[in-house]
């Protein structure tokens, strides 16, 4: 299978998205001395996301695969179960009939019953806490599966990635300035790569593809991020079934002791030839 990339930074694709990178001058010092250069920006703009025509959420993420990053969203919070209650993706058109840059309206095959009472519940999570602790905890891990465990990753395999996830991110390498998000075959092979300013909304651009293509659950892959792991991504990845989950950079403390819960397991510091394992060392075969 190939990787499924990124399109073309600089083209606008005539369908109401966004270039992901622009331009502009910027003033640069080196070495005492100052010059005028041109450098590239990643490009962040809001996205609105409806449901059946009325206002839900803006999200703040770079312009490209706003469908998936819609569709995933919806899914790794939990106000859709699987792809059967994603209805039609549209983007919203304005007056004259041009859609709109940064709008999605997305109509679910859910009753409105069981739609209002998801919605409540992950206010009243969200409100009363936020992702601050057991309360979070014990909520996710009743809504989520636990991760497979068949899945077994060779260490020379972990080691590999960063490399590959480096290799695909196109934008970073123009910019500097963006996230990434992966997902790997246990044989190391790159399905998807997505990327984004927000290191979540990264997530949820990825998980949104594996949504739309059937590929969830993701009990015979792995994942890995560009950046450190958060709660909200160890949240995300486990609502999606991914059994191992790599990051360049560190886990947080309550990243880890959510994984402990849903079981996760965690590889982070994957970089220079190395990395340490916080959860559920039995899938990294030795």
């Amino acid at each position: 299978m190939t990787t499924d990339s990124t399109r073309s930074p600089s083209v606008d694709q005539g369908d109401g998205t966004r270039d992901e990178v622009r331009e502009h001058r910027a003033l640069g010092s080196r070495s005492g001395g100052t010059s005028e250069r041109t450098e590239k920006l990643a490009v962040e703009e809001p996205l609105e996301i409806r449901l059946a025509g009325r206002r839900f959420t803006v999200t703040m993420r770079t312009p490209g695969h706003d469908e998936e990053l819609a569709a995933g969203f919806l899914f790794t919070e939990g106000f859709i179960n699987d792809a059967t209650e994603l209805g039609e993706i549209r983007r919203v058109r304005g007056r004259k009939g041009a859609p709109q840059p940064n709008a999605i309206d997305i109509v679910l095959n859910v009753p409105a019953d069981r739609l209002r009472s998801r919605l409540k519940r992950n206010f009243v999570m969200t409100s009363s806490c936020g992702v601050c602790g057991k309360t979070s905890i014990d909520s996710i891990r009743r809504r989520v599966a636990p991760a497979s465990d068949s899945a077994r990753v060779a260490p020379a395999t972990l080691l590999a990635l960063a490399e590959k996830l480096r290799a695909g991110q196109r934008v970073f390498a123009a910019t500097g300035g963006l996230h990434g998000a992966a997902i790997f075959g246990l044989d190391g092979t790159m399905l998807a790569i997505r990327e984004d300013v927000g290191r979540h909304t990264a997530v949820d651009k990825v998980i949104g593809y594996a949504l739309t293509n059937a590929m969830l659950p993701l009990s015979r892959h792995l994942m890995m991020v560009s950046g450190r792991l958060s709660f909200e991504i160890v949240q995300k990845a486990a609502a999606a079934g991914v059994p191992i989950l790599a990051a360049v950079s560190a886990p947080s403390s309550l990243a880890v002791e959510l994984a402990e819960k849903v079981g996760t397991t965690i590889v982070a510091f994957l970089r220079d030839g190395s990395f340490n394992i916080y959860t559920r060392p039995d899938r990294i075969t030795t």
